[in-house]
């Protein structure tokens, strides 16, 4: 099938994070197109505003904003009305639907939502929390951690950790490894939610073949061996059972869906405490 490319400008007065996550999730909706992206952050002066729309005029496209300042939204409209660019302004509708509801205005904030508060503090927080406590690293403290990840090698257990942590859970992973028992620590934890991440036999081969082809390392190693892996599979779910541990199997998961649903199970996880 031939891919269609098209210019998609993203501009913000923030960091332009939110542009970026509402567009890709639209873009992902046709499988035949592809935007080139032009990502236009922290705009909050004339001359800035001046470059974007040199840089609209020069590859007409799509355009996405989100400025608070009413002018230069104005600004922005007109200059792309007269293109024959589309324009939207994607916090508009949420903010009118917000006014609606609430019955007042909004203040104009431009990046209001990544003020230094305490929820920012907190992710930070959790960020280091998280990489001081990678892959079994920094035992000792297991109790302060929110979610704790069990699983074998190459379960996504890291890129997991790090997207749990950027939402400000303290996470911790802790690798399943043949013949080596687990940290006694992790029996004795009373408060972090625990979750084994599990993938099939075949995925797991194919992620940790590359993984080798990488390195240049050699392949007759029992890390790959199908029969072995697939042990390895079995081991860690049976553990996860008989330990009462939640099991997600990430082989068709992304990151973000298997971070979801760990999400899910922390809320049902706190509640039990919020009862006792």
């Amino acid at each position: 099938m031939a891919r269609n490319y098209f210019h998609l400008h993203l501009v913000s007065d923030a960091t332009g994070e939110t542009l970026i996550a509402v567009s890709r999730a639209a873009a992902a909706q046709y499988e035949s197109v592809s935007a080139i992206e032009h990502v236009y952050p922290l705009v909050r002066s004339e001359a800035q505003l001046a470059r974007v729309l040199a840089e609209i005029e020069s590859s007409p496209g799509v355009v996405l904003y989100t400025l608070v300042e009413a002018e230069w939204s104005q600004r922005l409209e007109s200059f792309c009305k007269e293109l024959g660019c589309p324009c939207l302004s994607v916090l508009n509708p949420v903010l009118a639907l917000f006014q609606s509801y609430l019955g007042q205005a909004s203040a104009p904030r431009p990046g209001a939502q990544h003020v230094l508060n305490s929820e920012y503090f907190r992710r930070i927080d959790a960020m280091n929390y998280t990489l001081m406590h990678d892959d079994g690293q920094l035992g000792g403290d297991l109790e302060n951690a929110d979610v704790i990840l069990v699983g074998i090698s190459r379960t996504s257990k890291t890129p997991t950790s790090i997207y749990l942590a950027n939402r400000g859970i303290k996470t911790a992973n802790v690798p399943l490894v043949p013949n080596v028992p687990l940290p006694d620590e992790i029996e004795r934890v009373k408060k972090p939610l625990i979750v084994g991440l599990v993938a099939s036999a075949e995925r797991i081969v194919q992620i940790r073949q590359n993984r080798l082809l990488s390195l240049r390392a050699d392949d007759e190693t029992p890390y790959v061996d199908p029969t072995a892996v697939a042990d390895e599979v079995t081991q860690s779910r049976r553990l996860c059972a008989r330990k009462g541990w939640p099991v997600i199997d990430v082989t068709r998961r992304s990151i973000e869906e298997t971070a979801a649903a760990i999400l899910d199970l922390l809320r049902d996880h706190r509640m039990k405490f919020i009862a006792t």
